[in-house]
């Protein structure tokens, strides 16, 4: 087996490698911090909920389905697209957190297989379908939870490409950086426009055209238990980042996705007396978030303004199970949305975090933000600065995939 010394590489916020152990020891992590259920499940394991989350290995995802397992319950399925290792490279961070995942429900009794390919096309739907018919019977739960640069449509082949535009004119935001020493910058960057069909595109790729036809699909197999629920996982954020975020193309793809969820909802209601919403969760550092412009400075900000008064993704989505499962009502918006950024949207956390960025430059940042705990969490994305991992000693880095029969 391949072992070696791995030190973390950058480009940015993109790291060239992940670290095994490290990942391992953050899902491990996470579990932990995972509220423990309020009473023990009823039955033998087979009456556990039956849950499939797509997009399993990262950010939401990641804590919806360690939420589900550690909290719900939850057997199933998690659905991914990673890189395995190769001789010269790691595999990619989610590759190695859903190595330990798979581990861990093992270890607790949890039956969950993690399946490794192309969430949009069908030829992962059919597998999905063919794997709950053969081995758990109908779906309870389906958590959706993608994002991603470009989707092939099924149907027609075509291949979309999202982007991260502000809609109508240029976006000038401050945002956050590091130079090659670590030293950060507070520095303003301009973003063009949407044009052609930038908007149509990214509402193709990251609206909800794909869970629809996930809900569709599964549906029209036979395969949704009555009561059925599903939540695709989204987010609002503050007035500070709507140019880019909330109003710009990622915000349409949002606002479709809105629009599918109340569709979806009456549709399930008549169906299977199910239902269907959007969970809007609070602000964190993933691998996603760092790549808008703003965010990651806006997420540095908020941390110094409410230290360890942030929610982690794992206990919201702890909260969605409770809502999704029945432990408690589900409660949602007017819009239809269950809202798990109360926390973060609240009046006087965001007066306190626009005073911040009023006043951040590269000469106060560090007294404005909690850029050691900023810092610390994205390299944690790729398993690294994770405490009680040795960084100087070898690793392997041929972990294989979970197996799916076991």
């Amino acid at each position: 087996m391949s072992e070696r010394v791995i030190t973390p590489r950058s480009r940015g916020f993109l790291f060239l490698d992940s670290h095994p152990s490290g990942c391992a020891r953050l899902v491990e992590e996470m579990w932990q911090a995972a509220p423990a259920p309020d009473r023990a499940p009823d039955g033998a394991p087979d009456g556990a909920p039956v849950a499939l989350v797509v997009g399993s290995s990262a950010g939401y995802g990641l804590a919806a389905t360690i939420a589900g397992l550690a909290r719900a319950g939850i057997r199933g399925i998690g659905v991914c697209f990673e890189k395995a290792p190769t001789e010269r490279r790691t595999a990619t961070a989610g590759w190695y957190r859903t190595a330990a995942t798979a581990e861990l429900a093992r270890r607790h009794g949890h039956d969950m297989v993690f399946l490794n390919g192309d969430a949009f096309s069908d030829g992962m739907k059919d597998q999905v379908a063919d794997l709950l018919r053969e081995r758990f019977g109908r779906l309870d739960h389906l958590v959706y939870s993608v994002a991603a640069p470009r989707r092939t449509d099924p149907d027609t082949g075509a291949v979309y490409a999202s982007v991260l535009k502000p809609i109508g004119e240029a976006y000038r935001t401050k945002t956050l950086a590091f130079d090659g020493e670590g030293t950060p910058e507070v520095k303003v960057v301009e973003t063009p426009p949407a044009e052609g069909d930038d908007i149509a595109q990214t509402v193709a790729v990251m609206g909800g055209a794909d869970w629809e036809r996930w809900v569709d699909h599964l549906a029209d197999r036979g395969l949704l238990a009555d009561g059925f629920t599903t939540a695709a996982l989204s987010y609002i954020g503050s007035p500070l980042t709507d140019g880019i975020y909330r109003q710009g193309t990622i915000g349409a793809a949002k606002s479709h996705l809105e629009a599918t969820a109340r569709t979806l909802d009456e549709r399930l209601g008549k169906l299977v007396g199910g239902r269907a919403v959007t969970s809007v969760n609070g602000a964190a550092v993933t691998q996603s978030s760092t790549a808008i412009p703003g965010i990651a400075l806006y997420v540095g900000l908020l941390r110094g303004a409410l230290g360890e008064g942030m929610v982690p993704p794992i206990a919201q989505l702890a909260d969605l199970w409770d809502q999704l499962t029945g432990a408690r009502p589900l409660e949602v918006d007017e819009d239809g949305r269950v809202r798990l950024d109360a926390w973060e949207l609240n009046s006087a956390v965001q007066a306190a975090v626009t005073e911040r960025w009023e006043t951040a430059t590269t000469e106060t940042i560090t007294r404005l933000a909690d850029l050691d705990w900023f810092h610390a969490e994205v390299q944690r994305l790729y398993g690294f600065a994770v405490p009680g991992v040795d960084y100087t000693a070898p690793t392997a880095t041929q972990v294989p995939w979970p197996d799916a029969t076991a």
